[in-house]
């Protein structure tokens, strides 16, 4: 939070740790082939070798999946093949729509910017005609307040303040009792599917994540950032979303 010493301040690697104990379970996507566009005109052609190794556009990379719904995959690739890197892609087999997310860690910092950026894009795969609404930007979550609990020592507050801004404190964990307003992007993919994303200010990192605000109340989601002896890292995450309450701006709307 605004004030705390920055010799108090945990690095990226330091809150990651164990924040994957509640994900959902991988899903091995061996022997699929998948074409994304993306409405830039981009193909990623993807070809899953195995259960942690696939090829876009030829180039190898690792992956992980995750099911979260039984026609909605997240799937990440935390890049190799270039530094400081990963995409990441949701697709549904239902209504061949996609979205794709590329976050990537500059190479110096600027002031007032976060290290991380992240760029976004909608699409459609092969194998069958699109149907329902394209993913877009979304500012349903304005005026939404949830705890998530990704391990039982991660517990973290949000509240989601206008289309560009969310605010997020630590209840449990090394981070307790800090807390920040930092950079966000929702898009929504489908009826109770948000793509909810973060980048700091205070630390090089940002995060990719899949709300369900469904009947599961899962989330599903990934960092790219520097530890504090300066590495890239890539980090899985994922838990359990607990709704606190929502409310209304009487009078001006937040941007």
């Amino acid at each position: 939070m605004p004030g705390t010493p920055d010799e108090q301040w945990r690095t990226y690697d330091e809150f990651a740790a164990r924040i994957a104990t509640y994900r959902l379970p991988n899903a091995d996507l061996s022997g699929r082939e998948l074409t994304v566009t993306l409405d830039d005109g981009t193909a990623l052609a993807l070809r899953f070798d195995d259960a942690e190794t696939a090829t876009c556009n030829g180039i190898k990379d690792p992956y992980d999946a995750v099911a979260v719904r039984d026609d909605v995959f997240f799937v990440n690739f935390p890049h190799t093949s270039v530094e400081g890197e990963a995409l990441t892609v949701v697709f549904s087999t239902t209504t061949h729509r996609a979205l794709a997310v590329r976050s990537v860690i500059g190479a110096e910092e600027v002031e007032g910017v976060p290290r991380v950026s992240q760029t976004f894009r909608a699409g459609t795969t092969d194998g069958g005609t699109p149907s329902g609404e394209a993913p877009g930007p979304s500012r349903d979550l304005i005026g939404k307040r949830n705890i998530y609990r990704y391990s039982p020592d991660h517990l973290y507050e949000h509240v989601y303040v206008s289309s560009q801004r969310y605010a997020w404190q630590c209840l449990e964990g090394v981070q307790r009792g800090h807390g920040d307003m930092d950079l966000s992007t929702v898009w929504k993919f489908s009826d109770g599917l948000y793509l909810f994303c973060f980048r700091e200010f205070r630390i090089a990192v940002a995060s990719v994540w899949l709300h369900d605000l469904g009947y599961a109340l899962r989330t599903t989601g990934v960092f790219l950032g520097l530890t504090g002896d300066g590495r890239s890292e890539h980090s899985r995450a994922g838990g359990h979303i607990y709704p606190l309450g929502t409310v209304a701006y009487p009078d001006a709307q937040p941007v």
